[in-house]
């Protein structure tokens, strides 16, 4: 490089950051008060938390036989729900992702509305299909004698509910920015489309689907409106952790704050670890 080159190369940065400077403090004062506020309303009810935690007795409370067997079944439900999710989202993605016009919209706002629903109404709404009367569930029952709600199955499905979502937008998302160029250059060696799919459209997104399938195992781990009304409150077969600290509010606070911790933990380390993933860059961009 060039003397000139160089010098010019300087003189670019030096004006870059002192454009920077210049509209980092043109930001009014208004505007930083209200983050401000903004951040403490978000951090503030974390912080309550932590402040009312036994720390001494925390050990004790989350290795009570209650809380262990609300653990052991909210980590089996979401780890079973996660890989369903990958099992059907995937392909749901890829369907979303090279969909055109109304049919393809109408579908993404299915996607998208247990993410708006109130979680309550999910568990109505799976009731409605799948309960003993259910558009669906009363065939089951006829059928084959059994009946969906108030069982483990009815945990993992209302988590699946919830969850899925998380999967399909973190993936679909990465299928439409990365382009089609590589299937395309597949395509005209020869590659059949399965084969397309296999060996060059999943790979490219692998590390979205880990963050999305990571997304969705925290939202199943939290899940409690839906859980509670279709699968029922019964310790050791569906009371999961958030069932637990429900509960626990009223008899014993300081295990429902001991719960909560745990959770928050959980849910922390999911966050940290999608800052290192591709699909996890919103999150250092916000």
């Amino acid at each position: 490089m060039s003397i000139e080159s160089r010098e010019g190369l300087i003189s670019a940065q030096r004006n870059e950051r002192t454009a920077d400077k210049l509209t980092t403090g043109a930001r009014p004062t208004l505007v930083k008060t209200l983050a401000v506020i903004g951040l403490l309303f978000l951090v503030a009810p974390i912080l309550g938390i932590l402040s009312r935690v036994q720390w001494l007795d925390l050990w004790s409370q989350l290795t009570d036989p209650a809380v262990r067997d609300a653990l052991v079944l909210s980590a089996w439900t979401s780890s079973a729900t996660t890989v369903i999710a990958v099992v059907v989202g995937v392909p749901l993605a890829l369907m979303l992702a090279r969909g055109h016009g109304r049919p393809a919209g109408l579908v993404r706002a299915f996607v998208v509305l247990p993410l708006v629903l109130p979680p309550v109404i999910s568990g109505v709404a799976l009731l409605a299909l799948l309960g003993r009367n259910g558009l669906i569930g009363a065939g089951i029952n006829t059928w084959f004698g059994f009946t969906i709600p108030f069982t483990q199955v009815a945990v993992v499905i209302a988590q699946l509910f919830v969850g899925l979502p998380f999967l399909v937008i973190t993936v679909e998302g990465a299928l439409r920015t990365r382009g089609r160029h590589l299937e395309q250059a597949a395509r005209t060696l020869g590659a059949s489309e399965s084969r397309i799919i296999w060996s060059v459209t999943i790979p490219a997104v692998r590390t979205a689907i880990i963050a999305g399938a990571a997304l969705c195992w925290a939202r199943a781990l939290g899940e409690f409106g839906a859980t509670v009304t279709f699968a029922g409150s019964f310790p050791g077969v569906t009371q999961t952790l958030p069932i637990e600290v429900y509960y626990s509010l009223v008899t014993q606070p300081d295990r429902a704050i001991a719960i909560s911790v745990l959770m928050i933990a959980i849910c922390v380390v999911v966050l940290v670890s999608l800052r290192r993933s591709w699909s996890g860059r919103f999150l250092r961009d916000a």
